[in-house]
């Protein structure tokens, strides 16, 4: 009996994204290397965290006045934006905001853990969210929310 894991195209696509980024260890994931080798403008401000493009020009506002960790979700949640979502969501239908919503939370779980570097962990060791928490630098909630959605994608194969 072996556990098996299909991972999602998504996952797929940011595990080949960071690793043409040369991005292969959590300590490699870095918000300024990413944002440079996309040519958007990443800013810390004391303002609420926003993305905003306009025509070539992309820039990400992340607010300096959260902790660390919850600045690095949110880097993840407008960097989703920009990569995957058009439009300005103020002038959408509440339906078309919600969807894009809820894809950038998804891709904020895969994209601060990435399939590909987590293949070295135990997930059976007791202080393991605090141990991706610290790796990864996001949040344990984070680190919870993305093991759940993996353990719930196992399958048992004979």
């Amino acid at each position: 009996m072996k556990l098996y894991y299909s991972p999602t195209p998504l996952e797929t696509w940011i595990s080949h994204f960071y690793k043409q980024l040369g991005i292969n260890t959590p300590e490699e994931l870095d918000e300024q290397h990413i944002a440079r080798s996309l040519n958007i403008h990443l800013l810390y401000k004391e303002i609420p965290s926003m993305a905003y493009e306009f025509g070539r020009f992309k820039s990400i506002t992340i607010d300096r006045r959260l902790p660390t960790f919850v600045q690095r979700e949110h880097f993840y949640h407008e960097l989703c934006h920009i990569l995957r979502h058009a439009g300005r969501q103020i002038m959408m239908p509440a339906a078309f905001r919600e969807l894009q919503e809820w894809d950038a939370r998804n891709f904020t779980r895969y994209a601060s853990l990435p399939l590909h570097m987590l293949s070295n962990y135990d997930f059976k060791q007791t202080d393991i969210l605090d141990v991706l928490s610290n790796q990864f630098k996001v949040t344990p909630k984070l680190c919870q929310e993305r093991l759940n959605r993996i353990k719930m994608k196992l399958t048992v194969n004979f």
